[in-house]
């Protein structure tokens, strides 16, 4: 498998031995991945990136926790997916060691033959604790770094692949806007490859 040899070099890269499949390491196994990833229907909406971060710079602008989402959004979230927690180094984009066997897993079930043609939106999300105008460009620099690693270390076509940070817009528990489980990086399969309205 092309992201075998990856994460040896990983391996190498980081100082330790990577033992044994990276899935079964993670909080979320190869297997649901996979299963997660794939739920694609021929209905699927087509996503609209650029509104979805014309959505999130308005929310950061205002300051505040949103609870209602507008229909970009809900069509997002709509779609197969799965959510995973990736460690950065505080206040940074630097992911942290540890967590490069959880990006090795992805990287594997994004080359398996099932996902092989799609096409994936990697989506960067904060907590509301600092400002929100900083949580948003941290969310995206977040997001950036698991797509480049997920290219530049396993070889993951970057094609495939679209960074997108949402700061805090998307909470996943908006009663607790500073609960540290909003603190999370979803992957979002967005169909067939192929044109991608408002990708950069």
């Amino acid at each position: 498998m092309p992201s075998f040899l990856s994460r040896a070099a990983v391996a190498l890269l980081l100082g330790s031995a990577l033992v044994g499949p990276a899935a079964a390491q993670t909080s979320t196994p190869y297997g649901q991945m996979i299963q997660g990833l794939q739920a694609v229907t021929s209905d699927a909406p087509v996503i609209d990136l650029q509104a979805l971060r014309n959505w999130a710079q308005s929310v950061a602008a205002q300051g505040s926790v949103t609870v209602t989402q507008p229909q970009v959004v809900q069509k997002l979230f709509s779609l197969a997916q799965i959510t995973v927690q990736i460690q950065f180094a505080l206040n940074s984009a630097i992911i942290r060691p540890e967590s490069y066997e959880t990006i090795g897993a992805i990287a594997d079930a994004l080359h398996d033959p099932i996902l092989w043609n799609y096409r994936f939106v990697v989506v960067g999300n904060t907590d509301a604790s600092g400002p929100a105008a900083y949580n948003l460009t941290l969310s995206q620099q977040r997001a950036e770094a698991v797509a480049e690693a997920l290219a530049n270390l396993y070889q993951v076509n970057p094609a495939r692949l679209e960074a997108l940070g949402l700061g805090t817009a998307a909470l996943q528990d908006p009663q607790q806007p500073d609960n540290p489980i909003n603190r999370r990086v979803q992957i979002f399969n967005i169909g067939l490859m192929g044109p991608m309205p408002g990708g950069k």
